[in-house]
């Protein structure tokens, strides 16, 4: 007669201890803490329209998921068959609205693949040096982003007088468009600020002729 251990006697039973419960809150612990660090480097690297906390905490839960299901992976050729089929019919259809969102994804993805597979150095190493590059690149000095702005004046003449203030006071100054109707000039540029210092728009508004000045940040994506 079958009996109950007789159902449950096979190799599925031997291996849950393939992998000791040490090594498993080991790598836990240890993905956690990138997870975090990740987290951290996207607190102060971001730059986007608004802060979503859980996309941050999404990085933290991401590297511990990985690396959970690469250390099953890896005791079991088996399972890493029939994991490669499950994962295979996933579809993920949300829209990442930043560039640099797909960067940290991709960051924490692999540092859970890696601390599975025991090359915890490579690990901690690598992740400090791509958070200080991140740090390094993405966190510089606002003034040397572009700018867009938009100059209205009466005429073609105090137009080119407000573009020619304007060149003499920033880094780069690129005519984008101009848009001309009775009675109104629109001039769009795209400027480089020398510094952090914007009192000349105040100089460009108040000049003869000038009716409006606006200067807004540009990304490429939005204005704002």
């Amino acid at each position: 007669m079958l009996t109950f251990q007789d159902i449950f006697k096979s190799s599925f039973l031997e291996n849950i201890t393939s992998v000791s419960l040490v090594d498993m809150l080991l790598a836990l612990a240890l993905a956690f803490g990138l997870g975090m660090f990740i987290f951290l480097v996207y607190q102060k690297t971001y730059t986007g329209v608004m802060y979503s906390s859980s996309f941050g905490v999404t990085l933290v839960a991401l590297t511990m998921i990985t690396t959970l299901v690469i250390l099953a992976v890896t005791s079991n050729i088996v399972l890493s068959l029939g994991m490669v089929g499950a994962l295979s019919i996933v579809r993920f259809r949300t829209a990442i609205k930043e560039p640099l969102d797909i960067a940290f994804l991709f960051w924490s993805i692999a540092v859970g693949i890696v601390l599975a597979a025991g090359l915890i150095p490579l690990a901690v190493i690598g992740s400090v040096c791509i958070g200080v590059i991140l740090l390094v690149f993405v966190n510089k000095k606002s003034h040397l982003d572009p700018y867009i702005m938009v100059i209205r004046c009466i005429d073609g003449e105090h137009a080119q007088a407000a573009q020619d203030f304007l060149e003499k006071q920033v880094q780069r100054c690129v005519l984008k468009s101009k848009t001309v109707q009775p009675g109104e000039v629109e001039l769009n540029l795209e400027v480089r600020l020398k510094g952090e210092d914007t009192a000349f728009v105040n100089a460009l508004g108040g000049m003869t002729g000038v009716e409006s000045v606006v200067l807004v940040s540009y990304n490429g994506d939005y204005l704002g």
